[in-house]
């Protein structure tokens, strides 16, 4: 194994890792407007995500990053040909964000309100769009021989690419609701598990039909597995979750996406970006990549410090790891109001 594939399957981690933590995260806000009724439960379910969303967010960037510095060229032709969808998931990030840190600064329904919205939305929207990226990168894009997309933005919208989007939106919206189980108390808990009951099954159909699409047009025999390994694991999510082991759901909801993951950069191994006009203009691990000098430079800096970043992590988790709800929520205090005026003042 060459540093060259040692830093693919370093990025595939990294995108595991991304999708299984901040895949709860969107799964949360998705459901904010659908599992809250109040705003004490509204703050129920975005306390659960509140400690750890950002630290979430850190894989993306160590993801985006290891992909420029490891596989320039792979970088380059994926950000320049899905310009406009990433620059969407970039948008809907930020206002996600924002959002999350300006909600609670005015004391307004309608402020509170509308920054919910935009949770909801910049949730949403990367779910959809992760996938439809994805499924683009397994499907393959039309690159010349100069490595450049030369399709329109269009082309990126086809069957097998969609059912990606809506397969990661689908598992990352019960992977959510499996978390919210597993987190809170009280009628929040009910319902999220009463949720899982109903959306788990959906999951089950959508995210199979992508998985075995993906098998029989990419796939070979580790793919084979590891797709049955995925599916094998919602199953055991939706059992756990009808047997109300919240704790056994969410590990197995975790597994279906790792196992969907590593389909998926299976499925894609050796090439990082395939060409559907030729596949000498496919981009491969070795066409893609850095100099060897630069890939073991980033090992050495990838060995010291990232036990250090997943320790902090782990702790975080740890020291969060409570079940939160409604009793926990202080009330608000009235605004104290003028008296009124006597009569002959007025």
């Amino acid at each position: 194994m060459t540093l060259n594939d040692v830093w693919f399957l370093l990025i595939a981690v990294l995108w595991t890792g991304y999708f299984l933590l901040e895949g709860f995260d969107f799964g949360v806000g998705i459901l904010l407007p659908i599992l809250s009724r109040s705003e004490s439960e509204r703050r129920v379910l975005l306390n659960t995500i509140g400690p750890v969303w950002d630290g979430n967010e850190v894989w993306l960037l160590v993801a985006g990053g290891a992909t420029f510095a490891a596989f320039p060229e792979w970088y380059a032709s994926l950000f320049s040909g899905f310009y406009l969808p990433l620059l969407i998931i970039l948008v809907a990030l930020i206002v996600r964000g924002v959002a999350f840190e300006y909600r609670g600064k005015v004391d307004s329904d309608r402020w509170r309100r509308n920054w919910d919205r935009a949770i909801f939305v910049g949730s949403l929207v990367p779910a959809l769009l992760w996938g439809v990226a994805f499924g683009n990168i397994v499907r393959g894009v039309a690159l010349d021989s100069g490595h450049h997309y030369v399709g329109g933005l269009f082309a990126l919208l086809n069957p097998y690419a969609l059912l990606g989007g809506l397969t990661t939106l689908l598992l990352f919206v019960t992977h959510g609701a499996v978390f919210l189980a597993l987190k809170t108390t009280g009628d929040i808990r009910y319902f999220a598990r009463d949720l899982t009951k109903r959306i788990g099954v959906v999951t089950l159909v959508v995210a199979g039909g992508f998985l075995l699409w993906t098998q029989l047009s990419r796939g070979d025999a580790v793919t084979a597995a590891t797709a049955l390994v995925a599916a094998a694991a919602l199953v055991g999510a939706l059992l756990a979750n009808w047997r109300e082991r919240e704790g056994w759901a969410f590990l197995a909801t975790a597994g279906t996406i790792v196992a969907a993951t590593a389909t998926l950069f299976l499925a894609l191994y050796p090439n990082v970006l395939p060409s559907t006009l030729d596949p000498v203009y496919s981009l491969t691990v070795t066409n893609a990549s850095s100099t060897p000098y630069t890939l073991k430079i980033m090992t050495w800096v990838a060995v010291a410090f990232t036990p250090v970043v997943l320790l902090y992590q782990g702790w975080s988790y740890w020291v969060f790891r409570r079940r939160i709800g409604v009793q926990h929520i202080p009330q608000a205090t009235p605004t104290p109001q003028p008296a009124p005026a006597p009569a002959g003042q007025r």
